[in-house]
């Protein structure tokens, strides 16, 4: 078994749908697919990739990403818990899991999580156009902190066996030092929506040794005290500069 790694495939864009569509259904029947969040704000969208890689990969897994969670296009009532809820039966309806996986030494964590302004305070302008602000509907006294408790405390905290190796992943990123230090200024702004230091807490309590992470769609593989960091974003289509827009092989066993 092969363990591939991919995030953001934006399928919502007709050129990344077709990608998935036309991605192998033989090479990867025996392989394991870590799916790192950002698939579409429609669920219909989500339901249809995630039964695409179904078709594909003999094992699937999942954790939503922020695109996800939008409900601008779902009916007024709608809130983005009830969304992850629906996410979540989606997923388990087509056969995608969004619980630990093992086989052998080999652990493969998913961690859900979001961003609570650790990497820094957001600005007032970056208020106004950061869109989960106005498409994602939380309860009315959710702060985005609340948000990244309530995902975080529905993690697994297993330990790795220590003869082991343990695989985590999650949409948003641990720590901000994973973004390079050629990113323009004018970008540094969206740090505060990217993560939150207490994910990067969890990362290290499981023992994980790799961890996936999306969200950024800057495509990168560095390692920190212990602990390698890579990001697989296949990203928007005008951005592949930024990416490989291919699966990316993490692991054989």
């Amino acid at each position: 078994m092969r363990v591939f790694a991919l995030s953001d495939i934006h399928v919502d864009y007709t050129v990344n749908a077709r990608w998935v569509e036309n991605l192998s259904t033989i090479d990867y029947q025996d392989d394991l697919l870590i799916l790192a969040g950002d698939v579409s704000d429609s669920l219909t969208r989500i339901e249809q990739c995630l039964r695409a890689f179904v078709r594909r990969f003999a094992k699937v897994l999942f954790v939503p990403g922020n695109h996800d969670l939008w409900v601008m296009r779902s009916p007024a009532a709608a809130t983005s818990l009830g969304k992850f809820g629906d996410i979540c039966a989606a997923a388990e309806m087509v056969g995608v899991s969004m619980s630990t996986f093992r086989r052998g030494p080999l652990s493969v964590v998913p961690l859900l999580s979001w961003y609570d302004f650790s990497f820094g305070p957001p600005s007032e302008h970056l208020r106004q156009i950061w869109m989960d602000f106005v498409a994602c509907r939380w309860p009315a006294d959710w702060e985005p902190s609340d948000i990244t408790t309530y995902f975080l405390g529905l993690n697994n905290h297993t330990h790795a066996p220590a003869d082991g190796m343990t695989i985590s992943f999650s949409h948003f990123l641990p720590r901000v030092d994973l973004m390079p230090t050629f990113i323009p200024p004018e970008y540094r702004t969206l740090y505060p929506v990217l993560g939150s230091v207490r994910l990067d807490e969890q990362i290290r309590a499981i023992g994980s040794t790799l961890h996936v992470y999306g969200h950024s769609h800057v495509n990168r593989r560095v390692t920190i005290d212990g602990v390698t960091y890579v990001n697989n974003a296949f990203a928007y289509p005008h951005e592949d500069h930024l990416s490989s827009r291919s699966l990316l092989c993490l692991h054989e066993m």
